[in-house]
């Protein structure tokens, strides 16, 4: 045989062997897949059916939702996924995860048991709850889409720094979603921030199973999706039919047959879905039946493998899955619109009322023989595929996304002085006053100011990030002129834009901000790098994005949240800018540190020590315990936020010591110090202290041992009480916490007046410390334009409403 004889034979041989291999491995696969779907179905069964319930409420699980993304989930972290890639799993999903992480030995049969019961594997994918490696944590449906697009961006982030180090960049971002998630409003907010921001590395997979909670989705909608990604700069991938029926589309009749699935309305082929075989042979003999060729494609299928035919969606089709996602080699942001069924492979595929839908003892039975589970060993990893047990092993040994095992990393922490330095002017707003410590940190040349990250909604300049931005540079992946300064146009902001550039700039989306914030605070975590973001708004508007971040708290994202102005104290801008409840979202926020000092010194204090609670590491696996006192959070760390206001207040000169310092941040401290059994004591928060402190001087006449209590953050010294309340109840012996030993001085007896500008509730609870009266002032409606002086009179924070609360307080009344 000659050279070139001798290379075909070569070639073929090798060919041969590689087609072998495909196919050994799709065989693997498709058992996987098929113990996949048992596992995530069983587990929602056990906990619904098997497990005692004594309460009788609903556990649920959603078995259909599950079913659906079996073949996507099972071709992505089993072939496609590697370990630098990152997923959020659609909330419904959650089953069907836990399966593949057990079946990766990354999750427990004890955890799959308990499934939705305490301590158990989580309803719906948690970083923090969960026990094996979840990502994202998804459940409020559409942020974690959201968030794999801002990860992205952080990615890049880290990524572009060039810090020297083995950032654990470069994977994909990808969100498992479903299709009625395309309802939610912040995905399109998300994916504009994307196209500006020139995102890449992204794959979103629809699960297109045209069911929603209640109904089925309608196929107008994604007539029309697939130009609105591609108008954003995405590849669509659009995964419809599966291998049979591409086979059947090539036979006589099958241009007709194709035809008539692509005009069935999803109702109808949904109801069809359901019924089965029979069903969808009278309907395409009524329909299509005198086509030439469809009566042979029909006999030539019984009732199962017609149902088999017609359901062979590609989201379903493991080869055409895999092929869709193993062509994808560069990094431009992808979308696939995978056709799936819900329910698909359970009794109820198809049926519009199967999204909570569970099967009962006798389905599950059924279903149960038809996997070829024994009973008795339902839980085991290879049962009904026993005779590939052996290789499945060794299969799973070498997945590629489990490669590097457990895929969290860890980042040092980044040194931060006692105190940040700040230049005090004699009157200034604690806005102000975060702008000049920005500006201060800015001129720093240490790891601290490197790995400060800025971000805001549009509103950079109005929240004092200018000095910042000036100096630090926007964050792009492409170096951008500014075009003032080159056109010598003069400008107090000069924002070039290049990938050292270290703020993000966004457009109005507040839900965008607080995403992008926990994708940043992550970066420790998902990247090795850490950084420390500031994301900046007006305070008002966190409610626009409540949902997104109390999503970036439960993620346990670390940023500081920076909000100003506050209140009705911006005056002349009315109503639609005062917040009034966004103090109580502070206290009620888990994961976050409120605070609202009123001068800067407090702030600079504040800030420094928010910067090292940022990176404190996670010691309590699933958060604190209340029941030994730990709601105070110190040592696990979180997120801050700082309630600031426009108001320039008349700075104190004193020094700040270290006991004041942690007075400041423990929550409070006595500005004028009570005589024992005081009578009288006056609490402010924030931009109020010059009616505090003016009201007090009148008391004072009259009451000369009357207290002046600064309270920095009610939130800290509520959640201080409320330790101390539940390690007593515990048995524990604990020390007193701040709120009690503050109050301790006054009498039995004596009346606290709690002035803030925000909701009274903020501060009233110091009432039940120690049970004296509370007369608590504050603002409960809507505010409206005019001046400071005007509308503390109006809503009753100024000098004399306080004066009246006081004497009130004291009659009783």
């Amino acid at each position: 045989m000659g050279t070139v004889g001798r290379r075909v034979r070569e070639a073929r041989i090798e060919t041969d062997g590689a087609a072998a291999a495909a196919a050994d491995r799709l065989r693997l696969l498709k058992a996987l897949e098929k113990k996949i779907l048992w596992l995530s179905a069983w587990t929602i069964h056990n906990a619904n059916h098997v497990r005692p319930n004594p309460d009788g409420l609903k556990v649920g699980g959603h078995q259909a939702s599950s079913a659906s993304l079996v073949t996507v989930m099972t071709a992505l972290y089993l072939d496609v996924l590697r370990p630098r890639d990152r997923v959020a799993v659609k909330p419904h999903a959650s089953p069907v995860f836990h399966a593949i992480q057990y079946l990766l030995g990354q999750q427990s049969r004890e955890n799959l048991e308990a499934f939705r019961s305490l301590g158990g594997a989580q309803s719906y994918p948690s970083r923090t709850k969960d026990a094996d490696d979840v990502d994202f944590s998804t459940g409020s449906v559409g942020l974690g889409v959201a968030m794999t697009l801002f990860a992205s961006i952080a990615q890049d982030y880290v990524a572009l720094k060039e810090w020297g180090r083995d950032a654990k960049a470069g994977g994909r971002m990808v969100a498992l979603m479903g299709d009625a998630e395309l309802d939610e409003g912040n995905i399109y907010e998300a994916l504009l921030e994307g196209w500006k921001h020139d995102v890449r590395n992204v794959w979103w997979v629809i699960d297109y199973n045209r069911q929603s909670l209640d109904s089925i989705v309608t196929e107008r909608l994604f007539a029309r999706i697939d130009k609105l990604f591609e108008n954003m700069g995405w590849r669509v991938v659009t995964l419809k039919y599966g291998g049979l029926l591409e086979a059947a589309f090539k036979r006589p009749g099958g241009d007709a047959l194709r035809r008539w699935i692509d005009e069935c309305p999803n109702p109808l082929y949904s109801a069809l879905v359901y019924q089965g075989g029979a069903a969808w042979r009278r309907q395409l003999q009524a329909d299509i039946g005198g086509t030439a060729g469809i009566a042979e494609i029909l006999a030539d299928h019984d009732d199962a493998a017609l149902a088999a035919l017609m359901t062979n969606l590609a989201g379903h089709d493991m080869e055409t899955v895999l092929a869709a996602f193993r062509g994808i080699a560069d990094d431009v942001p992808t979308v696939f619109i995978a056709y799936t069924i819900k329910g698909f492979g359970l009794p109820f595929a198809g049926h519009k009322d199967n999204h909570a839908g569970l099967m009962n003892p006798e389905q599950m039975a059924a279903f149960q023989a038809s996997q070829g589970v024994p009973e008795g060993r339902e839980w085991e990893p290879f049962a009904g595929i026993d005779d590939l047990a052996d290789e499945l092993r060794g299969f799973l040994a070498d997945v590629p996304f489990a490669a590097e095992g457990r895929r969290r990393y860890e980042a040092a922490r980044i040194p931060v002085p006692a105190a940040l330095d700040v230049a005090l002017a004699e009157t200034m707003s604690t806005q102000e006053g975060f702008g000049r410590i920005m500006g201060e940190l800015a001129k720093r040349e240490d790891m601290l100011a490197e790995r400060v990250v800025t971000t805001s909604p549009d509103v950079t300049v109005s929240t004092n990030l200018g000095g910042w931005v000036n100096r630090r540079g926007i964050f792009d992946r492409h170096g951008r002129a500014d075009v003032f300064k080159e056109q010598k146009v003069v400008s107090a902001q000069r924002w070039g834009m290049s990938p050292d550039g270290q703020h993000v700039e966004l457009g109005i989306a507040e839900n965008n901000l607080f995403i992008n914030l926990a994708a940043l605070g992550l970066t420790h975590s998902l990247f090795g790098e850490r950084l420390l973001p500031v994301g900046t708004l007006y305070d008002p508007f966190i409610a626009r994005g409540l949902d997104a971040l109390n999503y970036a708290c439960y993620q346990d994202a670390r940023f500081m949240l920076v909000a100003t102005p506050s209140g009705l104290t911006l005056a002349p801008e009315g109503g639609a800018h005062q917040s009034i409840g966004s103090p109580l979202i502070g206290m009620a926020q888990d994961g976050l540190a409120s605070f609202e000092p009123a001068y800067v010194d407090e702030l600079a204090a504040i800030m420094a020590w928010g910067f090292d609670y940022m990176q404190r590491p996670v010691k309590v696996k699933g958060g604190a315990d209340p029941a030994t006192g730990d709601w105070v959070r110190d040592h696990d760390g979180g997120s801050v936020y700082l309630r600031l206001s426009t108001r320039p207040l008349e700075q104190p000169r004193r020094d700040m010591t270290d006991s004041l310092r942690q007075a400041v941040i423990a929550g409070g401290y006595w500005l004028r110090e009570p005589a024992p059994g005081a009578s009288l004591a006056i609490a402010y928060t924030g931009a109020v202290a010059p009616e505090a402190i003016a009201a007090f001087e009148q008391v004072l006449e009259d009451i000369p041992g009357a207290g002046l209590l600064a309270v920095t953050s009610a939130d800290r010294l509520n959640a201080g009480w409320h330790a101390e309340l539940a390690a007593v109840r515990a048995g524990h012996a604990v020390e007193p916490c701040l709120a009690r030993r503050l109050l301790a001085p006054l009498a039995p007896d004596a009346a606290l007046v709690t002035v803030l500008d925000g909701h009274p509730a903020t501060l009233s609870w110091l009432g039940g410390v120690h049970g004296h009266r509370v007369k608590p002032l504050g603002v409960e409606h809507f505010g409206q334009s005019g001046t400071i002086p005007q509308l503390y009179k109006k809503y009753g924070l100024d000098a004399d409403a306080i004066l009246d609360a006081c004497a009130a307080a004291l009659l009783g009344r």
